[in-house]
């Protein structure tokens, strides 16, 4: 039987390293990392998706998006034509999006929001991971938040707070921690409850994940 190929992307402002702890069994999937890239100005969501579609070498492949890459990999969908796309603590519309999402919208208070002290690695943790990270932690999650380029950044937040999809493909796998605090669980319907899970489960349940992901992404 040949292999599935499996394509990962990571989440806002990170790099493909917080994949590293997820192992699929290698006689059945061989995985392929993405990274992000730094956007042309301007450049559209579905503009940036079919970019990043060219690194899709393979066909019948799975996609899965991590938080601000599960929006990419939906997007990316039209452009591949995927077997399967997983997504991770990350929502399938923007109807899924917590309040504060939606009044950032309205106010486009995201706009005044200073990019530039993402270069503090705490201020950008805590954006990009939730708020509930331990400090003595810190060292670690700064090597895997890793694209800290103010245009990426800029760019990453308006594509997010203004995503337009209102409907939910039904398609879509949706796996979710039940204390996520980026994307409240209330919010959100039809997902695969991950238990305490928080934001960051890609690192701290990867135990659940290695056990799960192989079956879900062979079933049917």
């Amino acid at each position: 039987m040949s292999k599935i190929h499996v394509y990962f992307m990571p989440g806002l402002a990170a790099s493909s390293s917080i994949f590293e702890r997820i192992k699929l069994p290698e006689d059945q999937f061989e995985t392929h990392l993405l990274e992000w890239f730094i956007p042309e100005k301007n450049q559209s969501l579905t503009s940036y998706a079919e970019k990043m579609a060219q690194n899709i070498q393979h066909e019948n492949c799975i996609l899965i998006g991590v938080s601000f890459g599960g929006v990419l990999v939906q997007e990316m969908k039209q452009f591949v034509n995927p077997k399967k796309v997983v997504i991770i603590s990350s929502v399938k519309s923007n109807v899924e999006f917590p309040k504060r999402f939606k009044i950032a919208k309205t106010t486009k208070a995201y706009k005044l929001m200073p990019t530039k002290l993402f270069e503090n690695i705490e201020l950008l943790t805590k954006f990009s991971f939730g708020s509930s990270i331990v400090k003595q932690r810190l060292a670690l999650y700064e090597k895997f938040l890793a694209v800290r380029d103010k245009r990426y950044l800029d760019w990453a937040i308006e594509q997010i707070i203004n995503w337009e999809r209102t409907e939910i493909d039904n398609e879509i796998i949706h796996i979710h921690g039940d204390a996520d605090e980026v994307f409240p669980p209330k919010y959100i319907k039809d997902f695969i409850p991950v238990k305490n899970g928080t934001h960051i489960m890609i690192l701290s349940k990867y135990k659940w994940l290695n056990e799960n992901l192989p079956k879900i992404l062979l079933g049917d």
